[in-house]
């Protein structure tokens, strides 16, 4: 087998490593993250810019205190060369507002992987304003209200400019 096969091989295994990890993890496997991230990985997502192992777990570890019955589940993944994107879907139930009702957010995930297979960098995309922000009380109703706004805006000047041509 060529270097090439077996690199790709390894980084294949690591992103199935990564899903496995994410779509079973419970607070009892928080360390087993060790084993998809390189030490010095970096994780970014809509609210956290952070280096290293113990920054990532210290993430996820809060997650468990601030939501109830977190589960990710992966929609699709496309793994090109030492490169790949994760589709998935977070379910979880807020712990303070809404008790119990089921929520999901759906986003991306960027990986960049060593020739081994683990996650060198990993940079979470979701839209926190629609995903989020807009199921809060007070702050969605006007995050709704801009949005309903802006999008109105839009169709007056696109129908502005329909008019001109």
């Amino acid at each position: 087998m060529s270097n090439m096969h077996a690199t790709s091989a390894q980084v294949q295994a690591g992103v199935d490593r990564l899903i496995h990890f994410y779509e079973h993890l419970t607070t009892q496997k928080l360390d087993l993250i060790h084993t998809c991230y390189a030490p010095q990985a970096r994780f970014k997502d809509p609210f956290n810019d952070v280096q290293g192992v113990t920054h990532i777990r210290q993430v996820f570890a809060h997650m468990f205190t601030t939501v109830d019955n977190p589960r990710f589940v992966v929609t699709e993944r496309l793994v090109q060369g030492q490169r790949a994107f994760l589709a998935w879907e977070f379910h979880f139930s807020m712990r303070r507002w809404r008790k119990g009702v089921p929520q999901c957010i759906q986003g991306g995930t960027f990986l960049r992987l060593d020739t081994t297979g683990m996650v060198l960098e990993h940079r979470d995309y979701w839209d926190a304003a629609q995903e989020l922000y807009e199921k809060l009380p007070i702050v969605g109703a006007l995050m709704r209200c801009m949005r309903r706004a802006g999008a109105a805006r839009a169709c007056h000047q696109i129908a502005g400019l329909l008019r001109y041509t």
